[in-house]
Parts: C-alpha cells; structure tokens; sequence
C-alpha cells in the first residue's frame, strides 16, 4: 500500500518548508536506532527518512503530489532512478543518500552537502560508514543546563574527564569529545517547554488583569522580563518574547519565548464580589464584549 508522506510526518499538505523540517527532526531523533532500540524504530525510521527527502526539496515535492509515491520507484515517471540512471546509494542517521559510479548526479536528500544535516544532529559523524563510527557514551544534564552549557566530570575507560556541553544542546544532541561522541539526555523541566530552539510557558491572569491589562513578570530561560499584558486579552491568547528562547548552538541567534495566557476563575467569593460579578452580568447587554 502506497504511504502519505505528509502522513508519516504528522504535516499537512500545506505545511510551509520550515514545518516540515521541525516535523522531521522531531521524528528522526525519536526513531533513531542509536536511541529507539524498539521492533518498528527501524522501520520508522527509513519512512521519516525517506518521507523528507521528497518532501524538502520543492522539484521532489512537485513530482510526488502530481504522481504519488509510484514516482519514485524504480523507473516511476519523474522517479530518482528514471531515465536510465544507474547509482548506488545507502542510508545512515538522519537522511538518505544516492549517488553515481560514473559521477555527476548527486543527491543528498534535498541537504546542499550530505554532512550538513550530520553536523546538525550528530556533531559531524561520517555518514559513509558504520564501521567507522566513534564510540558514544550517554549524559544526562538539567534543563537549565542545556539551555546555558555546562562542564560535566565522567569517568571514560576508567580515566577522570571534563565534558564541556555547548549552550543550546537539547534531548539527543551529540558532543564530539575527543575519541568518543557524547549523547546528551536532558531531564524534563516542570515550567519550560521547549519546542527546537523556542521555549513555551503558561501564565495565570486573574480576570481583571485580563481585562484591564496589567504588568506581570515572565521567567524565562535568560531571566525574568517584564510583560505588559494588554486590556481585553482572551483565553488561549499567545503572546511571542523575541530572542528570549534558547541559544543556537555553535552560532548566533536565540529562539523565542512564547507565553500562553490562562485565565482563572475565582472558587471563593465574598458576598460582595458575587454582588459586584451580578451587576457587571446585568451591563453586558451595553456592549462589555
């Protein structure tokens, strides 16, 4: 049975070139086989793989929603392989590679240069080999630790050593360190969301702050920042902190924040507030909503 690819990554068919990317990167490090050791991982794995190398590149894309999934089988109409191109190819970590004997025809998953996405998720493993992959240990840091980088003491092979973990690691990162790589595992925090390199929280408004606006201060992963709430704010409403998120690693730049606004309703009243809440109910036909 042929498969959606916008249904093995969880996207729609309007989904934007950077929502597709996020979806992948979410599936890929969730199945991987060096951290998903279940029956389906693998399997799971080579159809996230291959779902996002038609889908990322706009001439792929194109093809599979004109013909579907038969135009990249084996002399399909538009397929990879069509037109007599005879190459090898293989796949290893995050994407899937082909590539000519006779030279001249590359293609590395819709990826410019195939260690691109390795440098990414990996740290710059070799892609071109299974045999010659470094040994890899596992960590396990705090959140607040990953979002600002950190040094960590571990014993390797029975020697005594320091660990520096860059800021903006996140859950599956690898360090390279020395002879060996290094899997970062990052323990959940019960305020911070993190959604790649964006941080997500909730922030309870009382009734009238969100009706008359108010100031409240936000923590975020960089500190506390002062956020003017304003008048009429509904429910659900998202409010998006600029370069308040979590540090790119190895470059410049900072995620976001974003603070999702949760309204509370009072459960003790006073005699008085029920009384004042009776008389605000009675204006509501003069235009309060």
């Amino acid at each position: 049975m042929a498969k959606d690819y916008y249904q093995i990554l969880g996207v729609s068919k309007n989904a934007s070139a950077a929502d597709i990317k996020k979806a992948y990167r979410k599936l890929a490090l969730e199945y991987h086989p060096d951290r998903n050791k279940s029956k389906e991982a693998e399997t799971k794995f080579k159809e996230v793989n291959k779902a996002y190398e038609v889908l990322s590149d706009p001439k792929k894309k194109e093809t599979y929603d004109q013909f579907g999934e038969a135009a990249f089988e084996q002399g399909g109409p538009g397929g990879p392989f069509g037109g007599g191109f005879e190459g090898q190819g293989g796949q290893y970590g995050p994407f899937t590679y082909t590539y000519s004997t006779s030279g001249g025809n590359f293609d590395f998953g819709g990826f410019s240069d195939p260690f691109e996405i390795f440098e990414q998720f990996f740290g710059g493993a070799n892609p071109f080999g299974r045999a010659q992959r470094r040994p890899t240990y596992s960590i396990e840091v705090n959140f607040m630790d990953a979002i600002k980088g950190t040094t960590k003491k571990v014993s390797i092979e029975g020697k005594s050593q320091t660990i520096k973990i860059p800021a903006g690691v996140d859950n599956g990162s690898r360090v390279r360190f020395g002879d060996y790589d290094v899997i970062i595992e990052v323990r959940p925090d019960p305020k911070f969301k993190r959604e790649g390199y964006d941080i997500v929280t909730e922030e309870e408004l009382t009734f009238p702050q969100a009706s008359l606006g108010a100031e409240i201060t936000v923590e975020t992963v960089l500190g506390p920042v002062k956020l003017r709430i304003p008048s009429g704010t509904q429910p659900g409403t998202i409010i998006r902190l600029a370069q308040k998120g979590v540090p790119h690693v190895g470059g410049s730049g900072k995620g976001d924040h974003y603070v999702r606004v949760k309204i509370t309703v009072p459960k003790n009243l006073s005699s008085r507030q029920k009384e004042l809440l009776r008389e605000f109910d009675k204006e509501k036909k003069h235009g309060w909503f």
